[in-house]
Order: structure tokens, then sequence, then C-alpha cells
């Protein structure tokens, strides 16, 4: 069987960053399937993505850093190398709501999301009959005002326990502490009600219809310490009417998060996306 590989690269911006890693590839006997690059002018960075065909390296896939660093360095390169027959692990956090976790439960089921989900974790019983029905765990980890700590933790054990490569908050409706955070960074994503960075916090719509808008949106961005302002992979819109009530907006929103938030997980899941600073390039 064939197999492929992904290698995400950021680096200064230079002349033969391109030539140099293509050549590695080819002389390692592997073969560039896809490549995309972006520029940074304004910081003089530059980011690319190449899948290749890793069948007949001359070196496992495990070796790889052993192999490329001298190349990186050369080049002052951040890298990731990924194989791409790996199912990464997903947990998913949800509260009452179940729109984004159907739709994800349903495109992990059609091998449209080509990963391995060993649990869900919600703070309510409400969706264990769709964790049921997909035949998947279900654990409820109640939250309250005065248990907020002690049901982190609960949870962080959870996940300890399963080590996910990633976590999806599929409208779960508590912030995690900067210190939950902070053990996986990078690795949380987010749907979040409105088009960021418009209405952040509760109630972004109710706020829309406070405000007249137009357009309202649905963003999925990675986690971070600050509350609504992680590096955005996804973001949607839908026009609006002043005829909508807000539990029309609430309808047409949900429409919204479920399609972003799913976007966002399979771009994860094929490592398309690159972090820096606190923007992010998505490689279609």
């Amino acid at each position: 069987m064939k197999s492929s590989a992904v290698l995400l690269v950021n680096c200064p911006d230079q002349k033969g960053v391109v030539a140099r890693i293509a050549d590695f590839i080819y002389r390692h006997n592997g073969n560039i399937l896809f490549a995309d690059e972006h520029g940074d002018a304004e910081l003089n960075l530059f980011l690319m993505r190449i899948e290749f065909d890793s069948t007949d390296l001359d070196f496992p896939l495990t070796d790889f850093s052993r192999h490329f660093d001298p190349v990186a360095r050369e080049m002052r390169m951040n890298y990731q190398i990924a194989d791409m027959s790996y199912r990464p692990r997903l947990i998913i956090l949800v509260s009452k709501y179940d729109h984004c976790l159907v739709d994800l439960l349903y495109r992990h089921q059609s091998g449209e999301l080509k990963c391995e989900i060993p649990l869900i974790i919600s703070n309510h019983e409400d969706n264990r009959p769709v964790a049921d029905f997909y035949r998947l765990p279900y654990v409820t980890v109640a939250v309250t005002k005065d248990s907020k700590s002690q049901a982190e933790q609960q949870i962080l054990k959870l996940l300890a326990e399963r080590n996910p490569d990633f976590i999806v908050l599929a409208r779960y409706m508590q912030i995690l502490s900067n210190e939950f955070v902070e053990q996986y960074p990078y690795r949380i994503i987010n749907i979040h009600h409105s088009f960021l960075p418009a209405f952040i916090g509760a109630r972004p719509y109710h706020q829309a219809f406070a405000r007249g808008v137009k357009l309202i949106g649905a963003t999925s961005h990675y986690v971070t310490d600050v509350l609504d302002d992680g590096p955005i992979i996804e973001q949607d819109v839908v026009r609006i009417s002043h005829r909508d009530t807000i539990e029309k907006l609430i309808e047409k929103g949900r429409d919204l998060e479920k399609v972003v938030l799913s976007r966002a997980v399979r771009w994860h899941i094929e490592n398309r996306v690159l972090i820096y600073g606190n923007k992010t390039v998505v490689f279609h």
C-alpha cells in the first residue's frame, strides 16, 4: 500500500527553501504529491505544506527528524512531520446542545473525519442517547459554581487516561481554566457562535440582535488563555433580516456552527493548519 506524510514548515523567507525541501525528499526516494506555500511579507516569513509519498523512503518515517534536522538548521526552519496513515485520538466535550456533536459523529462514522474517538465527556446527561447510537463511551462530569475546579481535575484525569491528540469543544458551555488550557496548547478546538472578534463571550446572538447586524457568523478557533481570542481556523456567515427573531438567529446560527466546526476539525486532522503568532494559515 502507498503511504504518505505531510511536512509543515515555517522559516524566514529566503531563496532556495522550496528547492532544498524538494531536493531532500527526492534524494531520499520520496515523491511530492501536493505542495502549497504562503509568504508573509510583513513578517518576512515563509510557510509551506508538502504532502509526499513516503512508501519508498530510504529511512523509516520515524527517523525523519534525524535526517532532516541539518536542512532545518541551515534554513532556520520550524517544522512538523505527520504520518497520514495515523488516526489521531479526539475527545469531545459537550453540554446540552447536540447539533455540533451529531454532525461530528456522523462525519466520523461516514469516514470523513479520519480519527479515533475514545470518549465523549459532558456536564449533562442529555447527549448520552447520541453517544449510545454511535456506540461511543460517554462520561458525565457535573459542573457547578462551587465544584468547577474539582470537575476540571476529574476531566483532566479522564483525558490523561486516554491520551488524546486533541480535544474539541462541541458547544461545551464552560470556560476552561488557564491551567487546563496550558496542558493542551493549540490542541483544543472551540466553536464560538459569532463572527469573531465581534460579540465575544456569552449570548452573542442576543448581542447581534440588539445591535441590528445584517450578518451573523460562527468561528472555530484554537483555545488559548484569552477568552475567544485564539488563532482562527475557520469562519462563515449567513445573512439575516430585520424580520428575524432571536430564535430565528439561533436557528440559522446552529447550521453554521456545526459546519464550521467540522471543517476546522477535518483540516486539523489532515495537518492543513499552520499556526504562527495568533494567526493560522490553512492550506486547502
